[in-house]
């Protein structure tokens, strides 16, 4: 019988599959996935455009990960530079796009790059167990997987866990774990929505023009400020350029205080260039001159008082700092990450988790943060790396030598 040390990973999301991938050299690895084939979530973000990593000086990535302190060697150990290597390695060449953004080569599709990560997986002798779920622990506080109606206890050599927090619950990410891991002493806290859409209310006169674009505008909230793009829809607002102030609206929201967003409609224009276009404009001719389309003029109008938007001698202020209330944000279930999981105290700098130190944690099941644009993925993948060097790190635990990693 062979002495190979056995390692389980309970989830197959980025974490888990690159978590395998790092491990299988060394030791025996079985990857339980409770949906069909792994890669669920994977394939889901990429419907709009496999966004795998940001090509972003490394002395930017400190605003984007909370905590840093618990990323900075994660992401240092793995940056998007590694990440690109891994997929080069797969046969998948990446490129950077004009935003920075990083992905596959064009006309690789999301499906083709998770089937080279699975066909990776299988050559390196990793077990796939679809159809696995994760169920809760027994009384010796192993880890119980149910198929089929079976239910089954692990006593691997060491567990990574890698279930993913609650956003889109169709790929089988729901956080129903929370109630297992505090009975097993681990304190978690709840999920908390992320990247997503927030609620404002909308006048009547905006409900025409949901699912139109606000282009190239300027966004702050909580003391930060960024440029993209921001999508009307039916119950407020979201895109890229409202995702990343999240956190700083769901902080004003948890404590009670006023969630406040301001757009800039035209962040490339000083306020005396505004009010230099708008001398020599008739008032049927305004709009014209400030390149404002349709959906631009009826989102500033209907967030500008009416005696404010009729003196018209106040547009430029106004232009420059739309304020926009917000009231909630969006619900868990369309959320495209989540906050909350497992409190970050109870897990050792290397992932392991303080009261069980065979059991390694990494993903979206902590309680982190991190934007979208490349951000996600790049983190879950280091992520998973990250633990899976753990492990091989611990001689006592599994005693193999992770150098040649």
């Amino acid at each position: 019988m062979s002495d190979r040390k056995r390692v389980a990973i309970i989830g197959g999301g980025p974490a888990g599959i690159m978590a395998a991938a790092t491990l299988a050299p060394h030791v025996h690895v079985d990857l339980y996935e409770q949906q069909r084939t792994i890669g669920r979530k994977f394939l889901v973000a990429g419907d709009g455009g496999l966004n795998l990593t940001h090509a972003e000086g490394d002395d930017a990535y400190p605003d984007h990960y909370t905590p840093w302190s618990l990323w900075r060697p994660i992401i240092g150990s793995f940056g998007p530079d590694d990440l690109c290597a891994r997929f080069r390695s797969l046969g998948v060449e990446t490129y950077v796009g004009s935003s920075g953004r990083v992905f596959p080569e064009k006309g690789v599709r999301p499906a083709a790059v998770l089937r080279r990560m699975r066909d990776h997986l299988l050559s390196q002798g990793v077990q796939l167990h679809t159809g696995h779920a994760f169920v809760g622990f027994d009384v010796l506080a192993r880890p119980v997987i149910c198929s089929s109606g079976t239910s089954t206890s692990l006593d691997h050599d060491a567990i990574l866990f890698a279930l993913g927090g609650a956003s889109w619950p169709v790929t089988g990410s729901r956080g129903d774990w929370l109630d297992s891991f505090a009975g097993i002493g681990v304190r978690t806290v709840p999920f908390a929505p992320s990247n997503c859409g927030v609620q404002a209310p909308l006048p009547q006169t905006l409900v025409p023009h949901a699912g139109r674009p606000l282009k190239n505008v300027r966004v702050s909230a909580g003391g930060r400020s960024l440029r993209g793009e921001v999508t009307i829809t039916s119950t407020g607002l979201e895109g890229n350029a409202i995702y990343p102030l999240v956190p700083a609206l769901r902080e004003a929201l948890r404590s009670g205080k006023v969630a406040e967003l301001f757009i800039d409609l035209k962040p490339d224009l000083t306020h005396e260039a505004i009010r230099e276009k708008l001398r020599s404009a008739q008032w049927s001719e305004r709009p014209a001159a400030l390149h404002l389309d349709r959906t631009s003029m009826a989102f500033f109008k209907a967030f500008t008082t009416r005696q404010r938007f009729l003196d018209g001698n106040l547009w430029a202020e106004d232009l420059k700092s739309v304020l926009v209330p917000v009231t909630a944000l969006r619900p868990l279930a369309e959320a495209i990450s989540t906050v909350g999981g497992i409190a970050i105290e109870e897990v050792a700098p290397d992932l392991s988790l303080r009261c069980r130190q065979n059991h390694f944690v990494a993903g979206e099941m902590l309680d982190t943060d991190a934007p979208t644009g490349g951000y996600l993925l790049q983190g879950a993948f280091a992520m998973g790396r990250y633990a899976a060097m753990s492990m091989l790190g611990r001689s006592r635990l599994l005693n193999v030598d992770r150098a040649a990693t």
